[in-house]
C-alpha cells in the first residue's frame, strides 16, 4: 500500500494535470467558434465553385482538347492519397480516424491493382503511415511553422500537386480530410480532388448556361482554382476538427482527473485514519501495560 506521502503526491500531480486540461479545454473553446465560423463560411464557395465545374464540365467532357486537369491523363493505375492530418496532439481520435480512412482508401485501391502513394499534410499522420507504407510516401507538406494554415498553404499545396500531376507522378488524386459536424463529431472526407471529377447526372451539367469565351479557355483559369480551394477548405475544416475534438478531449480529460483525485483523496482519509487509529491503540496498549 501507498504510503501518505506517496499519495499526497500523487493528488497534487493530478491536481496539476487537471489544471493544464482544462485551461487547454478553454483555450481551444475560444479558437472553436473561429475556426467553425471560417469553415461554414467556405462551405458555400467551395459548392458553387463545384457547380459552375460540373456544368463546364459537362459540356468538354470527352473532348480532346479538354484541360488535363478534367480529362485525366487516360489511365487511373497510379493514386495519390494526400491526407490532411492535423500538427499538435491532444485531439482525441481525430488523427487516428483519419489514418484508418487513409489506410482503407489504400488497402482498398491496392486490392484493385493499382499503384497508391501518399501525400501528407501536418506532422500526425506521418509515423503511423509511413509504418503500413514506407516506400509509399511521395511527399510531405509540414503546416506547424505557421500559426493558422490558410490560403497561401493550400496554394502551396496545390501548386505542387498539380506539377506532379503534369510530370506524370499520378493519374488520380484522392483528399482524405476530417468534416466538421460539431466538437463531438469530425467524420473522415474523402472526395477526388484530380481529375476534377465531371457530373453524373445531366441535371448536374447546367446545359442551359452559355459561356463567354470558351468553356476551355474558363477551364484554364478555374481548374486551379478549384484545387486551391478544396484544399484551403480541407485545411480550414482540419482546424475546426482539432480544436472542437480537442476541446472535447480535454473536458474528459479534465473529468477523469477530477475523478481520481476524489478516489485518491477518500484513500489518503483513509489510510490517514488507519495510521492515527494504530497509534491510538499502540498508545492504549502501552498505557495498560504499565
Amino acid at each position: 500500500m501507498a504510503s501518505l506521502k506517496e499519495l499526497k503526491g500523487r493528488i497534487n500531480s493530478v491536481k496539476s494535470t487537471q489544471k493544464i486540461t482544462k485551461a487547454k479545454q478553454m483555450v481551444a473553446a475560444a479558437k472553436l467558434r473561429k475556426a467553425q465560423s471560417a469553415a461554414e463560411a467556405a462551405r458555400p464557395y467551395a459548392l458553387r465553385l463545384g457547380k459552375v465545374m460540373g456544368s463546364l464540365a459537362g459540356k468538354v467532357a470527352g473532348q480532346d482538347n479538354a484541360p488535363k486537369l478534367m480529362r485525366g491523363t487516360g489511365s487511373d493505375q497510379r493514386h495519390l492519397l494526400v491526407v490532411v492530418n492535423t500538427d499538435k496532439g491532444l485531439c482525441g481520435g481525430l488523427n487516428s480516424n483519419l489514418v484508418k480512412e487513409a489506410k482503407l482508401q489504400a488497402r482498398a485501391l491496392a486490392a484493385a491493382g493499382k499503384d497508391v502513394s501518399f501525400y501528407l499534410v501536418g506532422k500526425k499522420g506521418r509515423a503511423p503511415i509511413k509504418r503500413d507504407f514506407p516506400s509509399q510516401i511521395a511527399e510531405n507538406f509540414d503546416t506547424s511553422t505557421v500559426r493558422t494554415p490558410g490560403f497561401v498553404e493550400a496554394e502551396a499545396i496545390a501548386s505542387q500537386l498539380i506539377a506532379m500531376f503534369e510530370a506524370g507522378k499520378f493519374d488520380v488524386a484522392h483528399l482524405v480530410y476530417p468534416t466538421f459536424k460539431s466538437a463531438l463529431a469530425q467524420d473522415p472526407t474523402t472526395v477526388q480532388l484530380i481529375p476534377v471529377p465531371a457530373p453524373t447526372t445531366a441535371a448536374d451539367t447546367g446545359a442551359v448556361v452559355e459561356y463567354e469565351p470558351g468553356e476551355e479557355e474558363i477551364l484554364d483559369e478555374l481548374l486551379p482554382r478549384y484545387v486551391k480551394t478544396q484544399l484551403f477548405g480541407a485545411l480550414l475544416e482540419r482546424e475546426a476538427s482539432e480544436q472542437g475534438a480537442s476541446m472535447n478531449a480535454m473536458d474528459n480529460a479534465t473529468r477523469n482527473a477530477g475523478e481520481l483525485i476524489q478516489k485518491l483523496t477518500i484513500q489518503y482519509n483513509r489510510s490517514r485514519q488507519a495510521a492515527i487509529t494504530t497509534e491510538l491503540i499502540e498508545i492504549i496498549a502501552g498505557a495498560e501495560a504499565l
